[in-house]
């Protein structure tokens, strides 16, 4: 399974941008695609997740009601809508791709957000 995240770029504090990931490669209904994010000087985070089979949805507790995944199965592309941008939202941004219960094993290369206040 190969990854392409895209999307990024600078957005104004209260902007919207989305952020797509392109998925190659075989995918199963009990996949899970995530996006996570890693800010200057923390840790790479959880941000939101989605069930390629049937839609279930997990959101990181920071982004709860701001932020929207979804997916398109016959373009096999994952989407990151972000709406209500904040400061410290800004991070790169990366999709990745987990198989069941296993650990994310699949990762894009991440793509920058920057939101100005």
């Amino acid at each position: 399974v190969q990854l392409q995240a895209s999307g990024g770029g600078l957005a104004q504090a209260g902007g919207s941008l989305r952020l797509s990931c392109a998925v190659s490669g075989r995918t199963f209904s009990n996949d899970y695609m995530a996006w996570f994010r890693q800010a200057p000087g923390k840790e790479r985070e959880f941000v939101t997740s989605i069930r390629w089979g049937g839609g279930i949805t997990s959101y990181a507790d920071s982004v709860k009601g701001r932020f929207t995944i979804s997916r398109d199965n016959f373009k096999n592309t994952v989407y990151l809508q972000m709406n209500n941008l904040k400061p410290e939202d800004t991070a790169v941004y990366y999709c990745a791709v987990r198989r069941g219960v296993a650990n994310y094993e699949y990762w894009g290369q991440g793509t920058q957000v920057t939101v100005s206040s």
